[in-house]
């Protein structure tokens, strides 16, 4: 089956753009990681799992069903402008790019999606033993 049509390799792909491991899903899902592994190493997923597991990433099933990295590129070289009349160099021209999202947002978000895994990383301790 054609790469763009493999719904596992997508779901692994957004889980790690969401900076989730197997293990936080298989939790959240309810099952294992090695069924998570398996999941994302599927080319098909069932409408009724791929519909949890679009839950759990904040996503619809529609939307990783469409995913492709070449949007990932899209949105980031869009999420830029080059505010530079001198592009001669790419030093010169990138010493000009602005961002056009609130920078302090994304620090916050990062921050928490941090502190999240380490709460994770925590539970995970307290329950091994």
């Amino acid at each position: 089956m054609a790469e763009t049509l493999h719904i596992g390799r997508k779901i692994s792909k957004l889980r790690e753009l969401r900076g989730m491991k197997q293990e936080t899903l298989a939790l959240e899902l309810g099952i294992s990681q090695q069924a998570v592994s398996k999941i994302e190493q599927s080319a098909e997923v069932e409408d009724d799992a791929l519909a949890k597991i679009a839950n759990v990433l904040g996503l619809t099933p529609e939307a990783i069903k469409a995913f492709t990295e070449e949007a990932v590129f899209n949105i980031i070289s869009n999420t830029f402008h080059n505010t530079s009349s001198d592009s001669s160099t790419l030093i010169a021209s990138s010493l000009n790019y602005q961002p056009t999202f609130n920078t302090i947002e994304k620090i916050v978000d990062l921050y928490e999606r941090l502190l999240a895994s380490e709460r994770e990383k925590t539970e995970l301790l307290k329950n091994s033993k």
